[in-house]
């Protein structure tokens, strides 16, 4: 079938918004009208299933048919030096172009206060969509899942920070690492102006 007469619906979200460490993670989910949304029964947003159950989905994505999935990260330093809100929607627009679909056939359903960029006519802005849409709780996981696996990785790199515990987030136990240690390459500045202040 040609990609121009095949319609798709695309569900996007971002995990690490908050973070004090790390990149903003934003995953895509696309689903043709040839999709057997029964595949998705039972999913659920990112932050309300455990890991191993995040996981689990993670692994299974790549194997469904009519269905194409991208995530991109923006680094610590674009976040500091043009904010978090740029740095989501350029990973947005990143992950966007390579599910390599024309958007004219697309109708999107974004998370919270994400959009798309204008060149997507069809797209709609659900509060907690991430709960009430598979598609956008599919985007969720890989974000959330696709940020782990790199935080994990970058530990090894960063042994006395612990980031394969807490990923990045602002536990006592990372609130204590950066009182003792400072701040690391991977650290957001931006976000940790207070902490740095609390040890002089």
């Amino acid at each position: 079938m040609e990609l121009e007469k095949t319609l798709w619906t695309i569900g996007i979200d971002e995990a690490g918004r908050g973070p004090l460490a790390g990149p903003v993670s934003v995953g895509v989910f696309a689903v043709s009208t040839e999709f057997a949304m029964n595949k998705l029964e039972g999913i659920r947003d990112s932050k309300q299933i455990s890991e191993e159950k995040r996981n689990e989905w993670y692994v299974k994505f790549p194997s469904f048919e009519h269905c194409r999935c991208a995530v991109s990260f923006s680094s610590p330093q674009l976040i500091d030096t043009e904010g978090i809100v740029f740095a989501i929607q350029n990973a947005l627009n990143r992950a966007l172009i390579k599910l390599n679909l024309e958007p004219a056939v697309c109708t999107v359903l974004l998370d919270g206060s994400l959009h798309a960029p204008k060149e997507y006519l069809a797209q709609k802005t659900i509060i907690r969509g991430d709960i009430t849409e598979p598609v956008i709780s599919a985007a969720s996981i890989l974000a959330k899942v696709k940020r782990d696996l790199y935080m994990k990785k970058v530990a090894k790199e960063y042994p006395d920070y612990l980031f394969e515990k807490h990923k990045g987030y602002g536990t006592k136990q990372h609130f204590d690492l950066l009182r003792t240690y400072g701040l690391s390459s991977l650290h957001r500045t931006s976000f940790c102006k207070n902490i740095l202040q609390s040890r002089e």
